[in-house]
Formats: C-alpha cells, sequence, structure tokens
C-alpha cells in the first residue's frame, strides 16, 4: 500500500487535533459531500473531513454558497458520515442558520449533529457572531471557527480577493482569532489571507489553524477535493494545486464507453449471462 495511507486507525477527534498542534504535526483536510468520495478520502488516511457549504456551488450548481439550506447540508452530512470510519467530519452552518438570533443557530447546530453523526460544526465570522458560538459550543457542540475570506458574506465583499492585506483588516481578523478560542473553538481556518498574517495567528492561538490559500506556516491545510482532483476546470485561484486530472480521465473513459456501446462492442460475449 501506499505510504501515505496512514497506520492509526484511531478515531480523529478534537482532543487530537489539539495534540497534532502539540506536537507539530500538521493536519490535513479535504472536502466531501457523499458516501463513495468521503470513503475512499477516509480510506485514504485523511485527518479531517469538511462537509463544505461549497456543496452549493460543486453538487448543486449555485453560483455562491449561500442558497444552500439546513436541510441539504443534513442530507449531504448524513451520507458522508456513514462512510467513515477515522477522519473527524465538520459540517458547515451555513448562511441563513445562525445569523439572525442565537438560539436558532443553537436549535439549527443540534440539529445537524443529531441528524447526521457529525463531530463538529464550522461557522463564519469572528466577534459579530460570538455569541452565538458560545451558545453552541456550551451546548457541547464542537465549534471550527472561519476568518478570512468568508464566502457567506461575498456580497458585501462584492470579489473573492485577498482579505485582511490592511492593517485595519488584519488587526481585526487577529482579534476575532483571539475571540474565538476564548469562545471554546477547538480550531480555526484561515481562508486567503497573506501568509505572513496567518503565520502570526497560528503562533498567537492554542488551537489549531487551518489554511486555505494562507501559506505553509499554519497547523493544517484544507482543499476542495473536486478542485485539488481536477474536477472542475474552470475554478483556478493561485493557491490550489492539482493532484489529478479527473476531468480528463472521465471525460476518456465516458467517451470510450459511448464509442463501444454504439459500435456493439459492449458488451461482449465475455459480459453476457
Amino acid at each position: 500500500m501506499a505510504g501515505y495511507i496512514c497506520e492509526d486507525t484511531r478515531k480523529v477527534t478534537t482532543h487530537r487535533f489539539l495534540e497534532m498542534k502539540g506536537r507539530g504535526e500538521k493536519i490535513s483536510m479535504l472536502t466531501s459531500y457523499d458516501f463513495t468520495t468521503a470513503g475512499i478520502v477516509d480510506g485514504a488516511g485523511i485527518d479531517a473531513i469538511l462537509v463544505g457549504d461549497s456543496a452549493s456551488n460543486v453538487m448543486l450548481g449555485n453560483v455562491t454558497t449561500l442558497p444552500i439550506t439546513v436541510d441539504e447540508m443534513i442530507v449531504f452530512g448524513r451520507s458522508v458520515v456513514k462512510a467513515v470510519k477515522r477522519a473527524l467530519v465538520v459540517i458547515d452552518m451555513p448562511f441563513g442558520a445562525y445569523q439572525s438570533e442565537p438560539y436558532e443557530g443553537v436549535r439549527n447546530a443540534i440539529r445537524i449533529m443529531k441528524e447526521t453523526g457529525a463531530d463538529a460544526v464550522k461557522m463564519e465570522g469572528g466577534e459579530e457572531v460570538i455569541d452565538v458560538i458560545g451558545k453552541i459550543v456550551n451546548a457541547g457542540i464542537p465549534v471550527m471557527g472561519h476568518l478570512g475570506l468568508m464566502p457567506q458574506s461575498i456580497n458585501k465583499y462584492g470579489s473573492y480577493a485577498v482579505r485582511a492585506k490592511d492593517d485595519a483588516e488584519a488587526e481585526k481578523l487577529i482579534h476575532d482569532a483571539h475571540l474565538l478560542e476564548e469562545a471554546g473553538c477547538f480550531s480555526l481556518v484561515l481562508e486567503k489571507v497573506p501568509a505572513a498574517l496567518a503565520a502570526r495567528v497560528a503562533g498567537e492561538l492554542r488551537i489549531p489553524v487551518i489554511g486555505i490559500g494562507a501559506g505553509h506556516d499554519v497547523d493544517g491545510q484544507v482543499l476542495v477535493v473536486t478542485d485539488m482532483l481536477g474536477m472542475n476546470k474552470g475554478f483556478t485561484p493561485k493557491f490550489l494545486r492539482r493532484y489529478a486530472d479527473l476531468n480528463a480521465i472521465m471525460t476518456d473513459a465516458i467517451g470510450q464507453y459511448i464509442k463501444d456501446v454504439k459500435s456493439k462492442d459492449f458488451p461482449n460475449e465475455n459480459e453476457l449471462y
């Protein structure tokens, strides 16, 4: 078996996240949205799986993450959890699930955990949502924070450009990161921020900092699985490394199947009952 397959089959927990940071072991994280993909990702030895609200884009065909609902996240989350044996499974709280009223956020977080069997939820925002995060943590639900570029706020930003490049926004991000740690978040995602800023945050916090477009001096990395496998050819940000070209592989395979059906080569004599 390939050397990257993890021999440690113990379930990854929020406590193990902290242990990994403590010993300087980088945390690997990918998204998954379905049973089959999650089983492959988990079997390869990934540390954590994010059932991201990016499912709105890659699974449902929406332009942004905003339209996806709690009900839809639960469907995706439940299918992923069924396949996973080792990885920590984190499910995004979608836009509208927690921003309007704290106790609605608690109810939605409880529902996501009960109906999927996930290990934690992820929430975007800092000081603005700290009250609801605290209440969810106090309800016994682990929360992963998310700062920097926050796709649920894309209409406020107006673009997907790098965040926190100016001093004021950088200082607010640092302030918010400390607030999230104090509120009880077990880890934090930093998306599309300057590498030096991300390194500072990771150095100041006790909890692990997972980066996406945030440099290499953080405690781990996360990518969208369909992007890093090359299934989505139209998305090419600077931070993305493609580890395969499944778009080409799948297209060639499907094209060959079509050719074989049209030529009556499939099925052959060995494929009949």
